[in-house]
This record gives structure tokens, C-alpha cells and sequence, in this order.
């Protein structure tokens, strides 16, 4: 019953906010219903804020005019999804075996694609236009650090006024925008998600930067196959390659791609041996593996492993260094504490108790038929994977912005 789950997620609430809540959810359900008629024509997308800050917006999360799927096709694409990863927090270990790792590597373009027609959504609702983490001091907002990491990958990349950049996995093009109008280059993105094209196209043409900032549907696996030798002067990826199924073929790729000398930088997603990561220790696994089902990701690589395939890919390995290797410094905010901490309007959605929030009106949603049947699945599959990447996060066993700088030999 979507009653008990409701009740369920806020059992331990004081009354009083109960109450808060329980008068909100009212007036934002019948919002919702009388303008869920109007949403297709009041649905508008906007780059200069939140576009599903609106409520009307957050109506339309799975189901709006630039969606690929169906409404029938979130549940039917979130079942397949599912599938690639059988048995997941089910049976520690039973999606690390080496079957289950070669299938989604083969199924890759299906898991990612699909991963990110079910996310995308979520991702800008909660997140915003750039889906990625970032070092944090204190006195800085989440806005500012996310920023100032693209800033500092387009200092390293070492990206000109007059250059021409890549932009590998470029999502809704959030960092795109803004190294662009940063350096004034002009940058092409390529994503395998034809939804997240549409996205970034309309962003940046709002922006009015579409002719030096614009976005393809492509497979990184294979940007041989979609660009001309030495097409850029630099490239880089933000949390993107960690779902390659194949590094050295995607980094090769990229090296085809450079002019000799050119530079690739990146942000990836690993785990950390050096800091205490053992794929023997069962709970360490655990949280592996909730990381990867709730990502889309083949499984997570090691530093050295990252390092490995940019040297057999023909690179320079310059630098490559945890960008959170202060994690717990008094001088930092942890980058894994947007996830349950940050009790503010801005922030409240990202939090543990926001999600939890977000979780329950979707399922009131799905329940009154506003939003597509399976979208109650996407929401728990991302509410239980940040839960894993906070333990990670704090156990220092895993990172999401290993930062290498790489050479073109």
C-alpha cells in the first residue's frame, strides 16, 4: 500500500513536522493534478536555473516532450536494466564474478544508455546540469566547488581561446557550458544518450553559445569511427569513462583523436587499494558492487589499472592523484556529505531525508498514474547507491574524481 511506504519512510519524524509534511504533500498533490493537464505545454526547459524546480517541472521527471522513452517504456527499460545486474544486494559477490562483469561489458551500450534515460531526470532534479562530484573547502557552496574542479581540468588541459576541445561523456553538457564560456573555446561533447543530446543542444543554444559548444550522440568506445585523426587540441572526461567497458580501447580512442602533445585530462570513479580497499573484505565488495548497480557501470578499476591503460593507449601520464585525497581535513566539506548533509532549501532534495521525500512523492505520482509505472524503481535504485557511496566515501576505499593529466606522446 503506497500509505504504509509513506508512513514507513517518516516513522521516526517528530509529529509536528509530520504535520508540516503531511499539509505540504496535500497542497503539492493537488497542484500537481490540476496542472499535470497543462504540463507538455508548461514544461519549459530553462539552463539559468533548476528546470524541475518548478513543481510543474517535477511533474514532468521521466515524462516530458524531449523524453526518448515512452511513458509505458520506464518500466519495461528499468526491468531490463535490472537484469544486468540479477542478484545485486541480493548475494554479496554474485555481480563481481567474472560472467556477470563480461555481460555487462558486452551489454554495456544497452546498461548505459539505458541507465541514463532513466536518470537524467533524477540527476538535474537533484543534482543539477553538471552530474558530478567535487573538492569542497569550507565557506564554499556545492555550486562553486562544482565549478571550480571543471576550471581547474581546463587550466591543466591546458584549453586556449582558439582551442578545439573534446568533451568525452558530456551529459546535459553542464561542465561543457561552462569551460566554454570559461576559456572561450570551442567544444564539442559526445554522449551515448540521445535524451541527454536533446538536452545539451537546447542549453546551449539558451546560452547562446551553440556555435563554439554543441553535443553528438556517440560511443566513446569508438570515436575513430566519428572523428578525423587529430581533430582536437584537447580532451577531457568528468566521471564518465568509468563506464567504459574497455579503458584502453575508449583511451585509444581518445589518442586518435588528439593532435601529438595535446592533453587529456579527467576525473574517474575508482576504488583505492592504497587507501585500504580489499577485494576480499566482504563489505568492501558490498559497497563496490551497490556503487556499480546503482551507476550503470561495468565494474570499478584502481588507480594503477587507470594509469595502465592510459600508457598502453599511447599517453604521458603527467599527474594522477585523488582529487579527495584531503577528504577529512578540517579544511574540506566531504564530497560524499551533499548526500545526507546540507539541510538547506538549496540542498535539502539531496540530502538523505530529502530523498526520502522525493522517493515518497514519486510513489504517491506512480500510485495516482502522474508518472510512469517503474519510476518508484529508479528513485530506490539511486536513494540505496548514494547510501553505498557514503560509506565508501568515508571508509576512503572508494573515489569518484581520480584526477590524471595525460600527454599525447
Amino acid at each position: 500500500m503506497i500509505s504504509t511506504a509513506i508512513s514507513s519512510a517518516v516513522s521516526n519524524l517528530h509529529p509536528g513536522i509530520l504535520l508540516v509534511f503531511g499539509t505540504l504533500s496535500i497542497l503539492i498533490l493537488v497542484h500537481f493534478l490540476c496542472t499535470r493537464i497543462f504540463s507538455s505545454i508548461s514544461f519549459k526547459r530553462n539552463v539559468h536555473r533548476k528546470t524541475f524546480n518548478t513543481l510543474s517541472g517535477a511533474a514532468s521527471l521521466l515524462s516530458n516532450p524531449d523524453s526518448v522513452l515512452s511513458r509505458e517504456g520506464v518500466k519495461e527499460t528499468i526491468a531490463g536494466y535490472e537484469i544486468l545486474f540479477a542478484g545485486a544486494r541480493k548475494s554479496v559477490g554474485k555481480t563481481s564474478t567474472s560472467g556477470s562483469i563480461e555481460h555487462r561489458e558486452k551489454e554495456y551500450q544497452t546498461m548505459v544508455n539505458s541507465f541514463y534515460d532513466l536518470v537524467t531526470d533524477f540527476y538535474e532534479w537533484g543534482w543539477g546540469q553538471s552530474f558530478h562530484f567535487a573538492p569542497r573547502f569550507i565557506g564554499e557552496t556545492f555550486e562553486e566547488s562544482i565549478v571550480r574542479s571543471e576550471y581547474y581540468l581546463a587550466l591543466r588541459a591546458n584549453i586556449q581561446p582558439n582551442s578545439k576541445v573534446l568533451d568525452v561523456g558530456c551529459g546535459v553538457g553542464g561542465p561543457m557550458r561552462n569551460i566554454q564560456q570559461f576559456t572561450g573555446a570551442d567544444i564539442t561533447g559526445i554522449t551515448i544518450n540521445q535524451y541527454q543530446v536533446r538536452v545539451a543542444n537546447q542549453y546551449c543554444a539558451q546560452k547562446g553559445i551553440s556555435n563554439n559548444c554543441r553535443a553528438f550522440q556517440g560511443d566513446f568506445q569508438k570515436l575513430e569511427e566519428k572523428f578525423e585523426p587529430e581533430s582536437f587540441d584537447a580532451a577531457y572526461a568528468i566521471e564518465a569513462t568509468c563506464h567504459s567497458p574497455d579503458r584502453r580501447v575508449c583511451f585509444k580512442g581518445v589518442n586518435h583523436c588528439l593532435k601529438k602533445g595535446g592533453f587529456f585530462v579527467a576525473y574517474d570513479w575508482v576504488v583505492l587499494p592504497e587507501r585500504g580497499y580489499d577485494s576480499n573484505n566482504p563489505d568492501h565488495i558490498r559497497i563496490k558492487e551497490g556503487i556499480e548497480v546503482g551507476n550503470g557501470l561495468p565494474t570499478l578499476a584502481t588507480t594503477q589499472e587507470i594509469v595502465s591503460a592510459l600508457e598502453d593507449s599511447g599517453f604521458e601520464v603527467v599527474d594522477a592523484f585523488d582529487a579527495h585525497k584531503n577528504v577529512h581535513s578540517i579544511c574540506e566539506v566531504p564530497w560524499y556529505y551533499t548526500l545526507y548533509g546540507s539541510f538547506t532549501l538549496k540542498g535539502f532534495r539531496m540530502t538523505r531525508l530529502g530523498r526520502t521525500c522525493t522517493h515518497a512523492l514519486v510513489s504517491t505520482l506512480e500510485f495516482l498514474r502522474i508518472a510512469p509505472q517503474g519510476s518508484v524503481r529508479v528513485s530506490a535504485l539511486l536513494n540505496a547507491t548514494a547510501l553505498d557511496l557514503v560509506e565508501g566515501g568515508r571508509a576512503e576505499i572508494f573515489t569518484p574524481s581520480l584526477c590524471f593529466v595525460a600527454r599525447k606522446k
